[in-house]
């Protein structure tokens, strides 16, 4: 057994928010996050570039609006969301709260890249201000406002 998810839920705090549990195991090749809005509180749209993420909802209550205008979807516990690879969305979590479950594929590990000379381009020398603070998730977008994974917001620059 891994967690009891209603155990870690019970246990938050009314205004805790992001990542309650993590999977952790080593030599996994799935992610899987326990995520908390508290009420009202929203994660601006995002979109995730590489991965699909498959999302349930397991309490509370909460809105998921697609990008490019599509209608709101509404929440509710046992709700499974697909997300499709570069799909945009936002979430707002309802006057309950919301928690969900995302689990998708498992994200390569960060790695050092050899030196690129700078006729050659590539990425600048420190993308720390891409490190979400709360789960440690490096954002595939330039300048983040919220985590894709959690929900964060990244700290203003």
């Amino acid at each position: 057994m891994l967690a009891v998810l209603d155990d870690l839920l019970a246990g938050a705090a009314p205004d805790d928010r992001g990542a309650l549990w993590q999977l952790a195991q080593q030599g996994r090749e799935l992610d899987a996050n326990l995520v908390r809005l508290p009420p009202g509180a929203e994660v601006g749209e995002h979109q995730e570039d590489v991965l699909d993420v498959l999302l349930v909802v397991l309490a509370g209550s909460g809105r998921l609006t697609p990008g490019g205008g599509g209608a709101p979807l509404e929440l509710t516990p046992t709700t499974v969301t697909w997300l499709p690879r570069t799909s945009r969305r936002a979430l707002a979590a309802g006057p309950g709260g919301l928690a969900y479950l995302t689990v998708h594929r498992r994200r390569p590990g960060l790695a050092i890249k050899p030196t690129v000379f700078a006729h050659e381009g590539g990425e600048a020398p420190c993308s720390l201000d891409r490190v979400c603070p709360e789960c440690g998730r490096m954002s595939q977008e330039s300048a983040p406002k919220y985590c894709g994974e959690c929900g964060e917001r990244f700290p203003e620059r």
